[in-house]
C-alpha cells in the first residue's frame, strides 16, 4: 500500500497533502518524486474548480500534472466524524502542509499547538500570501497578488509604459519550490534531533527576494528599474546595440497568433554574419549601419529591413540558420512548441507520459532536476477523486468496509 520508492532520498517520508491551485501541489509534486508517500486530502463535497474539468473531476488538466505519483481521498474535515479521520491520519505522518488562508485550520481546532499535541514530531508547513503573523495575516492571496505587492509586476513593464504584469502565476510556483527547500531543511533537522517544527511562509516575502538585482543595479550604477526615455519594445539597454529585437515570422501558430524570432547582434563579426545569412552582405557596408552607433541611430530603418526577410521564413528556419553562423537568435515558443518541438527538453526528459484511467496516455512535466544514483519518480498518473479511500481509511486506518459505506453515505469521505 505504501506509495514510496526505496532507492529515493525521501522513501519512508510520509506527507499529508490538504493544500489546492498551485504553490501547494507544486511543494508535493516535488516531494513525491524524490519518493515520499503522499497523500492528497480533498474535498468529498465538491470537485469544480482546480481538480476537474467540463466532463467530471477527474479531467482537469493543471491537476493532473500538479499531482502525479501521489495518492488521494475524498474528506470532509468540517464534519465531526470527517475531523477525527483527519486526527487519526495526521497521527500517521511525518509532514502536513496546506495553503489554505490563515484562518482555515484554526476554525478546525487545528492551531499548531493542537497539532503538536496530535502528533509531537510532526512538520507543519503553512504557505500563505502573507504568513500567519502580523496585520495582513487573515488576507488571501495568490501568486499574481504577491507579485504586485513586491514590487515584480512594476519591474515587468516596458519604460514609459504601463506595468504589464506577468503572463503566469509565477510566484505560485517559486513558493512552491521554497517549500520543498525548507521541508527538505527541516527533515534534516528532525533526524538529528526528533523534532519536528511549524513553516511559516510568505509568498510575498518569497516575492521581495526575487527584486534584490533590481536594487542591487540601483544601488551599485544608479539605474532605476524603469527607465523613461529607453526605447521600448526588445530593444537592449544595457549595453545599448542593435540590432536586438523580436522579428515576425512565416505562419501562425496553432491559435492564430504571429510567430517570431528573436535576433541580436552584440559584435561587428555577428552583424556582418546576419548581413550574409540574409542574403545582403553589403548591408554592413552602408553608411547608417556601419557602425554601432550608427546602427543604434537608424534602429527602425535596420528593424525594418531584418524583417522584411523574416517574414518570408518559419520562425525556427530563422533562428537555425542564424545560430549556425554564429548569431544569437531564439524562436519565441508557444506551449506547443516546448512540449512537441523543443529538441533540448526532449533531450533532457523534461516531459514524461503516464497512463491515466480517465484520459489515457498523456505528457506530464518532469521534474527539472536530474540525479545521477537517484533518479526522480515519475511513473504514476494523479489520483482519481476519492481513488484511494478503501486502501487509506480501511487498510491503513483499520476501519471496515460498512463502516466506510456508511460513512460515504454521510458525505464525510
Amino acid at each position: 500500500m505504501n506509495g514510496t520508492t526505496p532507492n529515493l532520498p525521501l522513501a519512508g517520508v510520509r506527507v499529508l497533502d490538504m493544500t489546492w491551485f498551485v504553490a501547494g501541489p507544486t511543494a508535493t509534486r516535488v516531494l513525491a518524486a524524490l519518493g515520499a508517500d503522499v497523500l492528497r486530502v480533498e474535498r468529498s463535497d465538491s470537485w469544480q474548480g482546480f481538480r476537474g474539468g467540463d466532463a467530471g473531476p477527474n479531467d482537469g488538466g493543471m491537476y493532473n500534472n500538479l499531482n502525479v505519483d501521489k495518492r488521494a481521498v475524498k474528506l470532509n474535515a468540517r464534519h465531526p466524524k470527517g475531523l477525527e479521520l483527519l486526527v487519526e491520519l495526521i497521527k500517521r505522518h511525518d509532514v502536513l502542509i496546506q495553503n489554505y488562508s490563515s484562518r482555515v485550520f484554526e476554525s478546525w481546532g487545528l492551531s499548531y499547538q493542537e497539532l503538536r499535541n496530535i502528533k509531537a514530531d510532526l512538520i507543519y508547513v503553512t504557505i500563505t500570501g502573507f504568513g500567519h503573523s502580523g496585520r495582513n495575516r487573515d488576507y488571501v492571496a495568490f501568486g499574481p497578488t504577491a507579485q504586485a505587492l513586491s514590487g515584480m509586476t512594476f519591474l515587468s513593464g516596458l519604460p514609459g509604459e504601463a506595468p504589464a504584469g506577468w503572463g503566469f502565476s509565477y510566484m505560485d510556483h517559486t513558493a512552491g519550490y521554497l517549500a520543498v527547500m525548507a521541508i527538505l531543511n527541516a527533515l534534516l533537522f528532525k533526524r538529528k534531533t526528533g523534532k519536528g517544527q511549524w513553516i511559516d511562509m510568505s509568498t510575498l516575502e518569497s516575492a521581495i527576494t526575487q527584486t534584490g538585482p533590481f536594487i542591487l543595479d540601483y544601488q551599485a550604477n544608479g539605474r532605476p528599474a524603469r527607465r523613461p526615455g529607453i526605447p521600448p519594445g526588445n530593444r537592449a539597454v544595457h549595453p545599448r546595440v542593435a540590432p536586438h529585437n523580436s522579428y515576425r515570422c512565416a505562419g501562425k501558430d496553432g491559435v492564430g497568433q504571429d510567430e517570431w524570432c528573436v535576433i541580436a547582434c552584440h559584435t561587428e563579426e555577428e552583424f556582418h554574419a546576419l548581413c550574409r545569412v540574409m542574403g545582403k552582405p553589403d548591408l554592413a557596408k552602408e553608411p547608417r549601419f556601419a557602425t554601432s552607433r550608427a546602427r543604434i541611430a537608424n534602429e527602425d530603418a535596420l528593424d525594418a529591413a531584418i524583417h522584411a526577410w523574416t517574414q518570408g521564413l518559419g520562425k525556427y528556419d530563422v533562428m537555425y540558420r542564424l545560430q549556425e553562423a554564429g548569431v544569437a537568435a531564439g524562436a519565441v515558443q508557444n506551449a506547443a512548441d516546448r512540449v512537441d518541438r523543443d529538441e533540448q527538453l526532449r533531450a533532457r526528459g523534461m516531459f514524461v507520459e503516464v497512463d491515466h484511467p480517465a484520459l489515457g496516455r498523456k505528457p506530464v512535466e518532469a521534474v527539472p532536476i536530474r540525479f545521477s544514483r537517484t533518479p526522480c519518480r515519475l511513473d504514476r498518473a494523479s489520483p482519481l477523486w476519492g481513488e484511494h479511500n478503501k486502501e487509506v481509511f480501511g487498510a491503513m486506518l483499520g476501519h471496515p468496509d460498512e463502516e466506510l459505506a456508511r460513512l460515504e453515505g454521510e458525505g464525510v469521505i
